[in-house]
């Protein structure tokens, strides 16, 4: 099957692409209307199928003769463990798991907290929750009793599953003592606490409300997977959003379990029996759509990794585990392959590896600058694919589609759109931009199949972010342009457009220039006031470990270089050296926060920052701005 007429196909009768796509499912009743639309332009997605994505995931694996495969490996180098699950095992593990659920009053359409770290109990308790029809809402572990407790009061759950402790590095972080805070906060109150005893750190139970996780399980009976609707939420996946309030984000069970099928086969060119090892954590959608439900859906061995690329034990990390397991293919950000690559410049730990496995890496969740794609691809040997893709899409907009043929690859792209997707480019006012023309990176409707059609609770909000910006389209909220020949160039957040006396450029595209540089490990570009031009680039800086160049020589041929490329129109002058840059725990660094910081204003730290004590770091350095100015 070719990507050109899979492609056209998808755009010029979506419904007839995707019913065919639709067939390759186990559904317990297959559907006959593929796709409607509603009067306020959203769109509903088979809406007369029945299935579960559980036993799609699981039950229907084991039926299709895998059940002695491996279909989970837990590699933890934070606690030494090692573990692997057959789909025998795993299906067990899960429908005991979910007869105690069920047995805790949890029914179908009851929501289920779970704030865990990246134990198999996590994806147990994520597919147990499938079985039974629960929607489950995984909030990142560690993150603030605030944050938590704002969730939990919009997703109002049955149930909270914990654990009593998550590891970073050597560090040992406490979740009971947040989820009792948060639970605190909250004016809404789950049934029982369900608690994972980890050995690093117990946790005190509340009588009454917290139950020993392995205590409660021991005598728990196995059910079997629910018949559900197409359109019936699978999960809620809580975004940030711009009113402090988060976006819960709804994933249905149909749409999302037809593209991740697509997804691993098309996209990732992943065949049943491959090894996958999609590097984040279930607190994201990558750990939803490429850890656990992706995988397991299409019959491959998924690795679930509790670690870092680097100081666990060292910058080899990742290359140990593409070894050990005989990975096929992995997907991780930009920014871990950037932290090896400081660690391990000259790729002398990546060598003692064997890769031979490995087909091909993929890279999203920010922009993918050219010179660690180059890098990458270098000391790897192993081709190096950017795509693009958002929480709310749940699966790739923009990719080389390796499982069909002629798709095509271009570097510093993030390539072209995947079937299903219309993506297009429009000016402020919503006209169509040609060619190599900048402006706003939007989808024409109908979104394809698994992406989010509402927020939980807060329909209206929806289409207020989505959808009322420019009618007939949805509004992505970054910003490019397509070449001639339709591969898409995102240049990063409309907001990442900066005005420079009156001419507006992209601080990706400088972000990209100053990454190139042999010196530079990592890099943000923020746009920051003045008085005469309105805003001006500054760049903040990683060296490489083992780099000394000093800061006035580094900023005088970053200079130079985006003169050269850009212009001086650009007024590109100032360079500072940081020891690190503020990110969030999923490794997107944190730039509306280093725009406040370096125009002095007020900022609240968020609470997915990584490490707090950074931004301190980062205020001293730019206190120098203000006394040069």
């Amino acid at each position: 099957m070719t990507y050109q007429h899979c492609y056209d196909r998808s755009i010029a009768d979506p419904a007839a692409f995707w019913a065919d796509q639709a067939r390759d499912l186990a559904w317990f009743r297959q559907p006959t209307q593929t796709l409607s639309e509603g009067p306020d332009g959203t769109h509903q997605w088979f809406a007369d199928g029945c299935l579960n994505t559980c036993y799609l995931a699981l039950d229907h694996q084991i039926e299709q003769g895998r059940g002695e495969q491996i279909a989970l490996i837990y590699d933890s180098p934070v606690t030494a463990t090692q573990q692997t699950f057959t789909y025998n095992q795993l299906r067990d593990e899960v429908a005991r798991l979910a007869g105690l659920l069920r047995e805790l009053g949890v029914k179908q359409g009851d929501g289920v907290i779970i704030y865990m770290p990246m134990v198999p109990q996590a994806a147990m308790a994520m597919l147990a929750c499938a079985r039974i029809g629960a929607v489950h809402s995984v909030v990142f572990g560690g993150f603030a009793a605030n944050e938590l407790a704002l969730r939990i009061d919009d997703a109002r759950p049955a149930l909270v599953l914990t654990a009593s402790c998550g590891l970073e590095f050597d560090r040992v972080i406490a979740y009971k003592p947040l989820v009792d805070r948060a639970l605190q906060l909250a004016q809404h109150q789950p049934r029982k606490v369900l608690v994972l005893q980890r050995p690093q750190a117990r946790a005190e139970l509340l009588e009454g409300r917290d139950l020993d996780w392995h205590s409660a399980l021991a005598g728990a009976q196995p059910v079997a997977p629910v018949e559900l609707a197409a359109a019936d939420p699978l999960y809620i996946m809580y975004t940030s959003g711009t009113t402090g309030k988060p976006k819960g984000i709804v994933r249905e069970n149909g749409g999302n379990a037809v593209a991740l099928r697509f997804t691993l086969r098309h996209i990732y060119g992943m065949q049943a029996g491959d090894v996958w090892w999609g590097i984040s954590d279930v607190g994201w959608v990558v750990g939803h759509s490429l850890i656990v439900y992706g995988p397991l859906m299409n019959g491959c061995t998924t690795v679930f990794y509790e670690g870092k690329p680097i100081r666990t034990p060292d910058a080899g990390a990742y290359w140990r585990v593409v070894e050990q397991y005989k990975v096929n293919g992995l997907f991780c950000a930009p920014t871990a392959m950037r932290a090896i690559r400081k660690e391990d410049p000259e790729g002398q730990l990546l060598r003692q590896y064997d890769l031979s496995s490995l087909r091909q890496l993929f890279l999203a969740g920010e922009k993918l600058d050219s010179s660690t794609h180059h890098w990458l691809e270098t000391a790897s040997g192993k081709a190096v694919h950017d795509h693009w893709w958002q929480t709310e899409t749940g699966w790739p907009v923009t990719a080389p589609c390796v499982g069909l043929e002629g798709s095509g690859v271009r570097p510093g792209s993030s390539n072209r759109a995947v079937p299903g997707y219309h993506v297009q480019v429009v000016d402020d006012d919503g006209h169509l931009l040609g060619p190599n023309q900048q402006g706003s990176i939007v989808i024409a409707l109908p979104l394809p199949p698994g992406c989010s059609q509402t927020l939980w609770g807060d329909h209206p909000r929806y289409l207020q972010a989505y959808l009322r910006t420019y009618p007939g389209y949805y509004h992505t909220g970054d910003g490019g342009y397509l070449d001639d020949d339709g591969f898409v160039y995102i240049m990063g957040r409309t907001d990442d457009v900066i005005n420079v006396s009156g001419h507006r450029l992209s601080t990706g595209e400088m972000e990209d220039l100053v990454a190139c540089h042999p010196a530079v490990a990592e890099c943000a570009v923020v746009g920051v006031h003045d008085e005469i031009k309105g805003q001006v680039p500054l760049a903040l800086v990683v060296l490489k470990d083992g780099e000394s160049i000093a800061e006035h020589a580094l900023q005088s041929e970053l200079v130079a270089r985006v003169r050269e490329q850009i212009g001086a129109l650009a007024c590109f002058n100032q360079v500072r050296l940081v020891k690190r840059l503020p990110k969030t725990r999923s490794g997107k660094i944190l730039r509306a926060v280093l725009r406040k910081i370096a125009d002095h204003q007020p900022y609240t730290a968020p609470s997915t920052l990584d490490d707090p004590a950074v931004l301190l770091e980062i205020e001293n350095v730019l206190a120098s701005l203000a006394r040069a100015g």
